[in-house]
């Protein structure tokens, strides 16, 4: 059997945005993932010197295309609700949980939690994802 953590980090290898904020996949199961980035001072952060919201939307909408890669649907990102609840600073590393919560025919629907290392969430996310193809090479289940 294929070893899809690493197929889906090989895959995620050639995003040159996920390569740009030098977000990780930490882990994959079936229907979940786990991703985190490091937050730079030099990236990541707006004027007040927290993260700027658009790095922590950047790491769920990369975890949405990740769990969906799980279960071997590429998507594209239809609309994602997002409720920040804390923030985080320049050094300190947050990660993102995902989980598979409706697979369609034509979408599906992904539950992203953000939280940093203590375990304190930083934000939710529900997500909407329309299936455009498949990797072939990982199975619906596993």
């Amino acid at each position: 059997m294929i070893d899809v953590l690493s197929y889906i980090r090989e895959v995620y290898a050639h995003n040159a945005f996920v390569q740009l904020n030098e977000q990780k996949i930490d882990s994959v199961a079936c229907g979940e993932a786990q991703l985190s980035m490091t937050i730079s001072a030099d990236k990541h952060t707006n004027l007040y010197g927290a993260v700027h919201g658009g790095a922590l939307e950047a790491l769920a909408d990369t975890a949405l295309g990740v769990v969906c890669a799980t279960v071997g649907v590429r998507v594209v990102t239809v609309s994602f609700a997002m409720s920040f609840i804390k923030n985080v600073h320049a050094g300190e590393c947050l990660f993102a949980k995902a989980k598979l919560v409706h697979h369609g025919r034509t979408t599906m629907v992904v539950k992203v939690t953000l939280f940093n290392e203590s375990g304190e969430d930083l934000a939710e996310i529900l997500g909407t994802m329309l299936n455009i193809g498949t990797f072939d090479e990982i199975p619906k289940k596993w």
